[in-house]
């Protein structure tokens, strides 16, 4: 996964094609998207819209269940063009095509460069008919096209939350991460509960997880209760030396996920 092909065919797939040149200033590659956290994007990428800042982190999120293998995510893309299923690997231009499918053709422009793409409705459990629906700029009073959003996406994305899960099990990564709850397209920015640990990227629901899913290891490290991996070295992060404008981004390592 070079950088040519993150800056111009993974973005455009997230929705996202806006911050392309930012991403080729970085040189960000596929490594580099594998340490990337929300700190890297606001800070060297300056994507500061939180519903952005998710959508890429659940974009590489889909990369990491495939072990970065874009020509396995190009085979599932190609099975799914023609059929509404697995969700979990759509585009955000196949996200489009669906919401044409569904007979509201006339809202579907709306999502270009929005940053809504399969990861996004299929491992964010925040993101709900609702989020969809301001996605999508569909009006509160229309309430029987908004009743129609309900029941097709309770058809898509039931069933494709649960092979989520599924996939999570069979590759012993645990329960799904999910994004900071009040970063949610449609849910705004609480003024209580601030975190701290700002160079997190996907925070797990402090929630008693499924039947049958407990924290596992990836990698040989635990991701049970405050464990993270990957994350920057605490201690002298601060004593960074300075980076020249538009250099590459280094020293990063994985994601960092942590429990609420």
């Amino acid at each position: 996964m070079d950088h040519h092909w993150v800056a111009k065919a993974w973005l455009s797939d997230m929705g996202l094609p806006q911050y392309s040149q930012a991403f080729h200033n970085h040189l960000v590659d596929g490594r580099l998207l594998n340490s990337l956290t929300r700190r890297d994007l606001e800070r060297h990428l300056n994507i500061t819209k939180k519903f952005h800042q998710v959508s890429l982190l659940l974009g590489i999120e889909l990369l990491h269940l495939l072990n970065f293998d874009k020509e396995a995510l190009q085979a599932r893309r190609v099975q799914c063009e023609h059929q509404n299923v697995d969700p979990l690997v759509w585009t955000s231009h196949r996200v489009m095509k669906w919401i044409k499918d569904i007979d509201l053709k006339e809202f579907a422009e709306s999502l270009l460069s929005s940053g809504v793409h399969g990861a996004v409705m299929v491992l964010d459990p925040t993101f709900n008919t609702d989020a969809m629906a301001t996605a999508l700029g569909i009006p509160s009073n229309k309430h029987m096209v908004r009743r129609h959003l309900v029941e097709e996406m309770k058809n898509l994305i039931g069933p494709a939350r649960t092979d989520a899960k599924q996939d999570y099990e069979h590759l012993s990564l645990g329960t799904p991460p999910t994004p900071l709850r009040q970063n949610s397209l449609g849910r705004p920015p609480s003024s209580t509960g601030r975190h701290t640990d700002d160079e997190g990227s996907l925070r797990r629901r402090a929630v008693k997880p499924p039947t049958g899913f407990s924290p596992k290891a990836r990698n040989g490290r635990d991701l049970s209760c405050h464990s993270s991996y990957g994350s920057l070295p605490r201690e002298g992060r601060d004593q960074t030396p300075p980076r020249a404008e538009g250099s590459p981004i280094h020293g990063y390592t994985s994601i960092e996920v942590t429990n609420v």
